[in-house]
Parts: structure tokens; C-alpha cells; sequence
């Protein structure tokens, strides 16, 4: 058995779970959030548990077990606290700057990068050195902080670009001086 799978889910106060044909649909006080999960597994709701269950020992549903029951989690987690990743900028010249729904990047490119606020997500500028963004869905949330990190990678050599706050960059040497 997957150690991380048997675990029931207890459901605090305030949030439903509702399950209608392998649709799972979470409301809490953040927000809502639906997925399809997959056809598989059996994933039960009882009073305030939920469970998942796979149908045999096959590789594929082991794998499936821990995935389906953390993916459920997860959105618990996230109509009740929500998730935030934090972004730094490192370098000369680098910062942001938020108007309205929109943040601006100025990242040593000849123009300005813009990035606007989908759907259950948003921005937040502490510092024009320091992006925060936040949100209700977890997979949503990392991949628009990957999306905007990868607009100026962190470089080896000097450390500059936007990384995840408390990343670390390994570094590298530079040219070595000519030996006589």
C-alpha cells in the first residue's frame, strides 16, 4: 500500500467535497476549484473523509494512488490558505513594478517584459525587487511562477536574473588569467 495514499483527508469546516462521475469539485472560502481525476481510482466521501482506493497492486494504479490522493489535498489546501511562490530579482537595473492587473519586468532586455493576472491567480510587488504570486490552485501557481522565472533565468557566473526566494545558484569561476 502507498503510505501517502491510505491517508484519509479529513475536510475542515467550511469546505465541501462533492464527487460526480470521476469529477471531483472542492468550495471552500477561497474559491472552487474542479477537476477530473482519473477513472481508476476509487475515491470515496464519508461525512467529513475522504479516501482513496486503487483497483489492484499494478505499477501504474501504485503510482496513481499517492498522485490522486495529494492532488485532493491540494485543493483542500488551496480553498483553504491558498499557495505562494516568491520571486527575487538579482542585478544592476533589475525590478518591477504592478499597475493595476499587470506586473512589468525590466530584466536587461531593450523592452519591458508584461505579464496580467489570469484567472485565479494574482500578483503582489512587496519590493520593486520582489514578485509574489498567489493563488488557489497549486499546479497553477508554479507554473506561472516558472513561466515568469524563465524569462531571465539566474546565470552561473554572476548570479543575475529572477529566481524562487531562497533559491541557490551555483556558481561558477571565470576565465582563468593567462599563465607565462
Amino acid at each position: 500500500m502507498s503510505r501517502i495514499g491510505r491517508k484519509p483527508i479529513e475536510i475542515p469546516s467550511g469546505v465541501t467535497v462533492a464527487l460526480d462521475n470521476g469529477t471531483i469539485t472542492v468550495k471552500g472560502p477561497k474559491g472552487t476549484l474542479t477537476r477530473r481525476l482519473h477513472q481508476d481510482m476509487k475515491v470515496t466521501v464519508d461525512g467529513n473523509v475522504v479516501t482513496v482506493e486503487r483497483p489492484s497492486d499494478e505499477k501504474f494504479h501504485r503510482s496513481l494512488h499517492g498522485t490522486t490522493r495529494s492532488i485532493i489535498q491540494n485543493m483542500i489546501d488551496g480553498v483553504t490558505q491558498g499557495f505562494s511562490k516568491s520571486l527575487e530579482l538579482v542585478g544592476v537595473g533589475y525590478r518591477v513594478a504592478k499597475s493595476g492587473k499587470k506586473i512589468t519586468l525590466n530584466v536587461g532586455y531593450s523592452h519591458p517584459v508584461e505579464f496580467v493576472e489570469e484567472n485565479g491567480i494574482e500578483f503582489e510587488v512587496p519590493a520593486n525587487n520582489k514578485i509574489i504570486v498567489k493563488g488557489i490552485d497549486k499546479e497553477l501557481v508554479g507554473q506561472t511562477a516558472a513561466i515568469i522565472r524563465a524569462v531571465r533565468k539566474p546565470e552561473p557566473y554572476k548570479g543575475k536574473g529572477i529566481r524562487y526566494e531562497g533559491e541557490r545558484i551555483l556558481r561558477k569561476e571565470g576565465k582563468a588569467g593567462k599563465k607565462k
